[in-house]
């Protein structure tokens, strides 16, 4: 038998032992069979899937739900008896279940987690107990379990936090999923694996309903469940708390502003906590920074926030690495969006526009296009700027009294200088980079250059259009040669 052959052929043969147990209560020994092979650890992937159809169809039948009436024992009879056996059964398997969300096979962790979320769905529709009027009901008791899997502080589990985003399309899982988190979050300091999976689980949790209102427990509709929106958002400002007290390593620091600037900070009740936080972010540099400063231009915009020194910070992160980074497209848009009013100082305004064309000196082809545009639009928005251009006695290297190493960009002495940075780049090699550093030649446009249409653009989409501006299809013909020696090839 052949590798391929053993699997199908064991997944058979379990199948056919579940069918056969469930036609019939005398073939018990046929589900602790399946239960023995299960927990040998041998062919996982068939023991899930062959479970999963036993305990959703014996949900389905009720033949483990056991009456229970107030005050009263329950009867000790062979029926009820043999349902108990068959819940201890239960309990027990849907452990080994979750057990195998830390098998070494992702493929194995999937389907144990598909499998354990199918149960839950059957155990919804069809309780172990009298629930009374309950239209929608979820077990808790099943979902908490797997949840704290998926929150393992030993495991990455962002293929099975993935696959989980599945189910928080059902309300009702989406909810309850909200209404477990802050029983599972850490109140002490957790290790970064766990702090990982924590937050790719929260950015995962939508904070309104689903548009289609379907539940995995309920009916096929979700009709009878009443999605409580206050619900997610006490949560969420619940864990935000704890979560901020932790002790971040840089790529847990990074995963947090991400949540907060997608998920969270619209939503929190007390964002000036966030003040803090975001300017010692600001401080560490790379993709964090950034990440910061969007937070930042957010709370400004927003809750009407002032920030200190938040242009000497921005001014300080425009540093000639910055062309390597592949955050630089982000650093230029909230740059272009923070210096889009119209009210800031000129002297201010003027040291970017000087550090900017100082910095095209050694940009990259595409990065030189995007300065140019974003001076431009800065003297569009400051025509007392037009200094700069014309300005014919600081117009060298050696006379300029703009001040590179200043840290405060109002001391820099930029406004005494002038933009000679583009008057240089105007003999550059490329023709669309030198025609991109003339708009100082000519009057400026009244609307300003839209950088978000360039800001993705790289060295090499220059190169294809300048190909195909100036390349010609240079048309070739070959006549045969008639020479006797080579009659006797086909040339």
């Amino acid at each position: 038998m052949s590798n391929q052959e053993k699997p199908v052929k064991i997944s058979k043969q379990l199948r056919l032992k579940a069918h056969e147990f469930l036609s019939s209560r005398k073939n018990s020994e046929h589900l602790l069979s399946i239960v023995r092979h299960f927990e040998s650890g041998a062919d996982l992937s068939s023991c899930l899937l062959t479970l999963e159809l036993i305990f959703t169809n014996l949900l389905k039948d009720r033949d483990m739900y056991i009456e229970v009436v107030p005050l009263k024992p329950i009867e000790k009879t062979e029926t009820n008896q043999y349902k108990e056996w068959l819940r201890n059964l239960y309990e027990n398997c849907f452990s080994k279940i979750l057990e195998s969300f830390e098998n070494d096979s992702n493929k194995i962790q999937i389907q144990g987690l598909s499998t354990a979320m199918n149960i839950i769905s059957y155990e919804g529709k069809f309780p172990l107990e009298n629930r009374g009027n309950l239209e929608c009901y979820v077990p808790l008791n099943r979902l908490k379990p797997v949840l704290m899997k998926l929150l393992s502080n030993k495991h990455n589990n962002v293929h099975l936090i993935n696959k989980y985003t599945e189910y928080l399309l059902y309300s009702d899982i989406l909810f309850f999923s909200w209404k477990l988190l802050p029983s599972l979050t850490a109140k002490t300091n957790p290790n970064e694996t766990y702090i990982m999976n924590y937050l790719r689980l929260l950015e995962k949790l939508e904070l309104r309903k689903p548009d289609e209102q379907q539940t995995l427990c309920g009916n096929e509709t979700g009709d009878f469940f009443t999605f409580d929106e206050s619900v997610p958002l006490r949560a969420l400002n619940k864990v935000w708390h704890c979560v901020m007290l932790w002790e971040h390593s840089p790529q847990t620091h990074k995963q947090l502003l991400i949540v907060l600037l997608e998920r969270a900070l619209p939503h929190l009740e007390k964002p000036l906590f966030l003040t803090d936080f975001l300017m010692d972010s600001l401080d560490v540099g790379g993709p964090v920074s950034l990440l910061a400063l969007q937070g930042i231009f957010t709370m400004i915009q927003v809750h009407n926030l002032n920030y200190p020194n938040i242009f000497a910070k921005l001014y300080s992160m425009f540093e000639p690495e910055i062309f390597h980074t592949k955050y630089k497209a982000r650093l230029f848009y909230l740059s272009d969006l923070f210096l889009s009013s119209t009210h800031l100082p000129e002297n201010l305004v003027a040291a970017f526009a000087k550090r900017l064309a100082r910095l095209a000196l050694i940009a990259p082809s595409e990065d030189v296009v995007i300065i140019c545009m974003f001076i431009g639009n800065l003297i569009l928005r400051h025509p007392g700027l037009k200094c700069l251009l014309n300005n014919p006695t600081e117009g060298t290297a050696s006379s300029d009294p703009y001040i590179m190493e200043e840290r405060d960009p109002v001391k820099s002495n930029a406004i005494n200088s002038s933009l000679w940075e583009l008057k240089s780049l105007q003999q550059h090699s490329i023709p669309s980079v030198a025609t991109a550093a003339r708009f100082i030649n000519s009057p400026l446009p009244t609307i300003e250059w839209d950088l978000s249409r360039i800001l993705d653009e790289t060295g090499d989409d220059i190169f294809d259009k300048e190909v195909k501006k100036h390349g010609k299809l240079i048309a070739l013909a070959f006549d045969k040669s008639h020479d006797q020696i080579l009659h006797y090839w086909n040339i």
